[in-house]
């Protein structure tokens, strides 16, 4: 599983979105939505140990190169780790999960506001359908903080992935996020000692077990994204919601309605239709290119 094939791509960014949805599933056996802050201060403490080994043998030059920007990032991702808890604990799995998936669609309008990238229709269809698809999702027993926490944790999410683009070029994946998550060190151990409160034995476990989840799928996004054109590969990631449906009704008994899968379909077959859009176009570029070679050779 090289990725260097689109079909090997699209198997590591599968297995990735597998390993995403069990750290879900961990985080929500977990139930520490009245420990919050220590929960997120242990899943940074063992991201970073667990990291460790590996950026420590593999010197890198410069290695605090773009600090702010690695400071920002580790305190975001405390940011969504709090909110990925609370949403955890309030809604069903696949529910969450739905939700998470307008990430794609705020990082599209925040790259407009901040890249200047071009809105299209197509774009703006597709902020609306996954809205849309939101509300259909959301039955009235699941407004409060839980929904709240969950869009919040899309937003910041959007947020934190944008500002990979500023990060050092010469700074590899796994070094950037050891050194975030020692960013995120700090401001996770204060509200962890402000909370005061504590974690069983099996609660540590299950946070352990969710930090080796979540840096296996931020491998995966470096493995499956690093050889391949985003666009041929990206739909893959939403294999996670599928995931999050079945582990919902296996793990949680957790029923599978009409709504649901209703309003996945809005946040999920737009985004799905603009990558396909953009395959083919790059087809198209693909060819045009390869006519002008054999003009120019002839």
């Amino acid at each position: 599983m090289s990725g260097r094939s689109v079909s090997s791509a699209i198997l590591v960014l599968v297995l990735g979105n597998l390993m995403a949805t069990i750290c879900d599933v961990l985080i929500k056996l977990a139930n520490a939505n009245e420990a919050v802050f220590q929960f997120t201060f242990y899943r940074v403490l063992f991201m970073c140990l667990v990291l460790a080994p590996f950026v420590l043998l593999k010197r890198t030059k410069n290695p605090f190169e773009g600090l702010k920007l690695h400071i920002l990032r580790g305190n975001l991702w405390v940011l969504t780790s709090v909110l990925l808890v609370i949403s955890l604990s309030q809604l069903p799995l696949a529910t969450a999960n739905a939700i998470f998936y307008t990430a794609p669609i705020f990082i599209i309008l925040l790259a407009v506001v901040f890249f200047r990238e071009r809105l299209s229709k197509t774009v703006m269809f597709a902020a609306i359908s996954g809205f849309l698809g939101v509300l259909v999702i959301l039955k009235p027993s699941y407004i409060g903080w839980g929904m709240v926490s969950a869009l919040g944790f899309s937003f910041v999410l959007a947020v934190n992935s944008l500002l990979v683009r500023k990060m050092p070029q010469n700074q590899g994946a796994i070094h950037g996020l050891f050194i975030a998550q020692m960013c995120a060190l700090p401001v996770a151990s204060g509200l962890a000692i402000w909370e005061g409160g504590s974690l069983s034995w099996e609660q540590l476990g299950l946070a352990l077990g969710s930090s080796v989840c979540s840096i296996l799928y931020s491998l995966g996004c470096l493995v499956g994204y690093r050889y391949v054109a985003s666009s041929q590969v990206s739909s893959a990631e939403y294999s996670g919601l599928l995931f999050a449906i079945l582990a919902g009704f296996v793990v949680f008994a957790e029923s599978i309605d009409m709504s649901l899968l209703l309003g996945a379909a809005l946040i999920v077959m737009p985004l799905l239709y603009i990558g396909r859009k953009d395959i083919l176009a790059e087809r198209a570029k693909r060819r045009e290119n390869m006519q002008a070679d054999v003009i120019a050779e002839v």
